[in-house]
């Protein structure tokens, strides 16, 4: 077959392949072009998902005559002053929106520029582009897509329900209104009822507003300012608290000068910072937003725009670390006093209404003979035979009530320990509450911190066993833990072979004191199993001392001595990220006064 020139209209679908993916592509790229145009505002409205109806409004600069002629031809911009496209300060600069959804679909576009007497309009169906026509407009652009895809079936096909390509759509709107909050979006349609983001005021706090607006009350009440710059590269943004996580990484939205992307190098990022505060089947939920000179970052690397290529992409990876670790450490405490809430409505009884024709005498409860008479000595029932039934052994913990606390403990963050109940927690009385705290989990961040800043400071002080203890395993089990002998051996885990399917155990942690050196072994082979070669030797060191530091806090069912509580309340106290134990669960609840009262109906 020999080869041919193809025609305009075959060059312009092949192109909408790659630009026009789906309904939420077409609303992305037209959005793009309202908000490029100056718009205030922005009002979108969908029918059938996007598939038979998209019209977009705005209050932007509109066209002249002659640029809406050009607007819907192949690669005619008006965002490029040059041909220079590593300065590129615009959402869209390709200039292949417009004419890849006219070649696909029915397009009509209305505008009018300030310089215009009146509005103008432009209609292109399959490709084939009409005259211009006087129009009537106030002002800005108005563009309708009807029947995407008409010209290509085949496409059709593809599409999922009206209701999921209406929700990508509506994802598409919320992160563009995230980027922008001092434009206000109106998004409506038939699959959704109207929402709308008012403008917000500019700064962090607007930007916190239109945060909490689209990702929820909740986001903002856990929501942590996150700010860091350094050569010229700024990040900042808001995440929330390891109180407020997700399943998926769908809760991460990330901006990269006002452009939303899906970024592998700062998702890899915001993982690694919140390596330390969450399990590794849980995700955080933020909105970060790095800002940096145009031409250190190449937005011309996909066809949609969705992912960039940074020049210096170490710089912008440690400085999304360091932004969000040092938020984290600043607000460590909050995880937890942030789930008080959560604990109040576990408290809340549910009482059900008794029926109106209630009858005492169909209760379970009603006695089925004549009650014995009290006249004389006292009465059976109380008799230490019947009482026995309510003999519920010894106490399971220490819950005497200690003497009144001293003041100054109780002002502390943490107030003053006074019980231990179920031998797992400890209950400290503040100024204004009481705290719960889960005893283990609190020494298991204590332990981990210290590990780690033994690490960074000299090393992992070393206990050397008087005995050896030798663990049995299988091969394949033993060959994974003396590949990385090293490793352990850096936090003072010192290990040697000890024939097949056993390893000798001469060394241990002395943080961790009497340990099963057995079982820390075998938690170790089986984290060892999950790690990817490319994992960075820091991360792995990391994930060696949260599994030593759960082996060697305070366990669940241990007795404390009141100073012993007070001393652990201390402790967590002057240490950092105490909020929540390294797995990510939180160490402890506080409850309000003010809250408790509300629960018996005293306030």
């Amino acid at each position: 077959m020999p080869v041919r020139q193809l025609p305009e209209q075959v060059v312009n679908r092949i192109a909408a392949g790659e630009v026009v993916e789906r309904p939420a592509s077409v609303v992305k790229e037209l959005v793009e072009n309202a908000i490029d145009a100056g718009a205030s505002r922005i009002d979108v409205f969908t029918d059938g998902g996007g598939r038979r109806r998209i019209g977009i409004t705005d209050d932007g600069g509109g066209m002249t005559a002659k640029d809406l002629a050009l607007a819907v031809e192949r690669h005619a911009t008006s965002k490029l002053d040059d041909e220079d496209l590593l300065q590129i300060r615009t959402l869209g600069f390709r200039g292949e929106a417009r004419p890849s959804i006219g070649s696909v679909a029915r397009l009509s576009i209305t505008t009018r520029h300030a310089s215009e007497p009146h509005a103008w309009a432009l209609s292109v169906e399959g490709g084939d582009k009409s005259e211009i026509m006087p129009a009537a407009l106030a002002h800005g652009t108005r563009v309708e897509v009807n029947d995407l895809f008409y010209a290509t079936p085949a496409r059709l096909k593809f599409l999922k329900t009206d209701r999921t390509e209406a929700e990508a759509i509506r994802e598409v709107v919320r992160r563009l209104a995230m980027a922008r909050p001092d434009v206000a979006f109106t998004l409506a349609g038939e699959e959704r009822a109207p929402v709308t983001w008012t403008a917000a005021l500019p700064g962090a706090a607007g930007r916190l507003t239109r945060l909490g607006d689209i990702l929820g009350a909740e986001f903002r009440s856990h929501a942590i300012e996150v700010h860091a710059e350094r050569e010229g590269v700024v990040v900042a943004g808001y995440a929330a608290a390891p109180a407020l996580t997700k399943a998926n990484a769908l809760g991460q939205y990330l901006f990269v000068n006002g452009r939303p992307v899906r970024d592998k190098l700062i998702l890899g990022a915001v993982r690694g910072a919140y390596a330390d505060y969450l399990p590794r089947d849980r995700h955080p939920v933020l909105a970060l937003f790095v800002t940096l000179d145009p031409r250190e970052v190449d937005a011309n690397v996909h066809p949609a725009k969705t992912e960039v290529r940074f020049r210096n992409a170490g710089l912008v990876r440690a400085l999304i670390v360091h932004g969000l670790k040092d938020a984290l450490a600043r607000e460590g405490r909050r995880t937890a006093a942030n789930s008080g809430e959560s604990a109040l409505s576990s408290f809340r009884p549910a009482f059900t209404p008794r029926p109106a024709s209630w009858d005492w005498r169909a209760s379970p409860s009603a006695p089925v003979a004549p009650m014995p008479s009290f006249e004389g000595s006292a009465a059976p029932a109380f008799t230490e035979r019947a009482q026995a039934a309510f003999d519920v052994g010894a106490p399971s913990a220490d819950v005497r009530i200690e003497a009144q606390p001293v003041s100054d403990l109780v002002d502390r963050p943490l107030g003053a320990a006074r019980t231990q109940i179920h031998e797992t927690y400890i209950v400290s009385q503040t100024r204004d509450g009481l705290i719960i705290v889960d005893q283990h989990a609190a020494h298991e961040r204590i332990v981990y911190e210290r590990l780690k800043a033994s690490l960074a400071a000299n090393g992992v002080q070393r206990q050397i066993l008087l005995i050896p203890e030798i663990v049995e395993m299988d091969e394949a089990t033993v060959e994974r833990l003396l590949e990385r002998s090293e490793e352990l051996a850096s936090f003072g885990l010192a290990i040697e072979s000890f024939g097949p399917g056993a390893v000798a155990v001469r060394e241990t942690p002395s943080l961790l004191g009497k340990t099963n050196a057995g079982g820390l072994l075998r938690d170790l082979s089986e984290h060892m199993a999950e790690w990817d070669e490319a994992l960075p030797l820091e991360r792995r060191l990391m994930h060696v001392a949260a599994t030593m530091a759960c082996h060697g806090s305070v366990r669940a069912g241990r007795r404390l001595r009141p100073e012993e509580m007070n001393a652990l309340l201390r402790e967590m106290e002057d240490t950092p990220n105490s909020g929540q134990c390294n797995h990510g669960r939180p160490t402890y609840v506080e409850l309000k006064l003010n809250d408790v009262e509300k629960l018996f109906g005293r306030r």
